[in-house]
């Protein structure tokens, strides 16, 4: 798909251009993801969305509105402290690899337990020659990494059972970013007593998706 399209359909979901919009770099790498996606998902079943705009707005919207609002044009690229983010469940690779291409400083762990996802999710690092990329092809509750600054969650299997996991990857005074619909935020705040949330952010173009972010006291 041409850069010029992506960026127009992305535009509801970047905001005005002084929040801080995608590079050139960034435009190029995403349509050589949604190339890649297309291709790999003839023969996996990564998504079940097939057409290219669709994709955009539906997995590359969303996964950048998160990222807009973690990364905002204010956080420093270059910062000395490495940020480490990571995506669980990651699947076709959202929100983690958007957030990346959005944010290229971060330091990004992609949990998937399923192998032929696993190996797309290396795919698509090597093809785009991102940097500090690691891909987990296993479970999220046997990872056995230090806690993480920041931890994604998006459209996961066993909701329920899968956030209590996501909320002990989170370091102390780290956040935990869900996109999530309206009905499923109850449920996080019951099962996350030591994260205080954000009001939700309502996501572009969708009546019941949202972007809620927590932060971890203890």
């Amino acid at each position: 798909m041409e850069t010029t399209r992506i960026a127009e359909l992305l535009q509801p979901f970047l905001g005005s251009p002084d929040e801080g919009q995608l590079t050139a770099n960034g435009l190029s790498n995403i349509s050589t993801y949604i190339d890649l996606l297309l291709r790999w998902n003839a023969r996996v079943n990564l998504t079940a969305i097939r057409q290219p705009e669709e994709i955009v707005t539906r997995h590359f919207g969303e996964s950048l509105f998160a990222a807009r609002h973690l990364f905002p044009s204010a956080t420093p690229e270059q910062s000395s402290v490495p940020i480490r983010l990571i995506d669980i469940g990651s699947g076709a690779g959202f929100p983690g690899m958007p957030i990346k291409i959005w944010a290229p400083h971060l330091d990004l762990t992609l949990i998937e337990s399923n192998q032929k996802k696993a190996t797309f999710l290396r795919e698509v690092a090597r093809t785009l020659t991102l940097m500090n990329v690691n891909v987990f092809p296993g479970r999220a509750r046997d990872f056995q990494d230090p806690p993480a600054q920041l931890v994604t969650l998006r459209a996961v299997e066993r909701f329920e059972s899968a956030l209590p996991t996501a909320a002990d990857l989170v370091a102390p005074h780290g956040r935990l970013a869900l996109l999530i619909t309206k009905p499923q935020l109850a449920r996080a705040h019951d099962v996350t007593p030591t994260f205080t949330w954000h009001a939700p952010l309502q996501i572009p173009l969708s009546s019941s998706r949202i972007l809620a972010v927590g932060v971890r006291e203890r």
